[in-house]
């Protein structure tokens, strides 16, 4: 009884106090996590070395030597890189690549994201349109080549049948207009996809910036240029890298809507390097351009994530 009665009674924040041992997750477990998720990067890590850097560790070898595609391999040498930089066509390429770079940014950007913003409301009208939008997503490079390539054709295409006198005119035949054409169905084919990044990028803004701003008597233009605009940034530098490392890329739409004519006029980098490769059975040169194609990519990707700044959202949220 004396014992019952001398000792103290346990106090709730006693207990609560002792148990921090084993209150928490046991640094065990956290290793066992974090072995779960490394073995989950693997397939994606192996497939990454074996389709990216590998390929690229063998492009870039196979710039040092002669190879016809078909006979043996002999070592070249800086003898490709050297003819590489003294072949004009190669600085006419790199130059036509950045043209429409450029260009397709100025005309794809505004449109994609003035028809992303508009399909984002709720109206089913909208819906049904943003449905019209996306028709040309489901279309290969390929099919839109050939499809334009016989619409403005002529003797054949659009001129002849709507007797048209504007499109009476041999537009993918002068070198004036084939670089325009080119730029254009590029854009015909992938505003699309940038119109669906910039919906996706409207709808997840807070409806309550628009309620203050309405509130404040904003209208639709201030209310689009303070608020939709600024709020997506990051979704602008998204699509922007997509669009300026994918204008290096455009080889099977040029090739066969033009083929790098008239004469030289849309022979971009892309295709110069098949040109060379495939044609002319100089896979040693061809190896030097797709390498300048790689590091001109990730050049400008980086310069892109570097304009755009980090995300400080999540430290802001760590001080409160």
């Amino acid at each position: 009884m004396a014992a019952v009665a001398t000792a103290p009674p346990a106090r709730r924040g006693a207990t609560k106090a002792g148990r921090t041992p084993q209150a928490g997750p046991s640094p065990q477990a956290g290793k066992g996590k974090n072995g779960a998720l490394a073995w989950l990067v693997i397939p994606a890590l192996v497939f990454f070395v074996g389709f990216a850097v590998l390929p690229l560790i063998g492009v870039l070898v196979l710039s040092f030597t002669n190879w016809d595609g078909i006979g043996a391999i002999s070592p070249a040498g800086l003898a490709n890189w050297f003819s590489i930089f003294s072949d004009p066509l190669m600085y006419n390429a790199l130059w036509l690549t950045f043209v429409i770079m450029v260009v397709s940014w100025l005309v794809q950007t505004p449109i994609s994201l003035l028809l992303g913003t508009f399909t984002a409301g709720s109206q089913k009208y909208r819906a049904v349109l943003a449905v019209l939008y996306f028709l040309p997503l489901l279309l290969s490079s390929a099919a839109i080549a050939i499809a334009y390539k016989a619409l403005l054709d002529p003797n054949f295409g659009l001129a002849e049948g709507l007797r048209l006198p504007f499109l009476a005119q041999d537009w993918l035949g002068l070198p004036e207009l084939a670089l325009g054409v080119v730029i254009f169905v590029i854009a015909w084919q992938f505003v699309p996809f940038h119109t669906l990044i910039y919906q996706g990028g409207v709808r997840q803004i807070p409806k309550s910036l628009y309620e203050a701003a309405e509130i404040d008597g904003a209208g639709r233009v201030k209310q689009f240029f303070f608020i939709t605009v600024p709020q997506l940034k990051y979704t602008i530098i998204t699509s922007s890298t997509l669009m300026v490392v994918g204008s290096l890329t455009y080889f099977d739409l040029v090739f066969v809507l033009t083929g790098g004519g008239p004469g030289n006029s849309t022979r971009i980098l892309a295709l110069d390097m098949y040109l060379k490769g495939f044609k002319a059975n100089l896979m040693g040169p061809a190896s030097a351009v797709a390498v300048i194609l790689v590091a001109i990519g990730l050049a400008l990707a980086l310069l892109l994530q570097r304009i755009g700044g980090k995300d400080n959202s999540g430290s802001q949220l760590e001080g409160l």
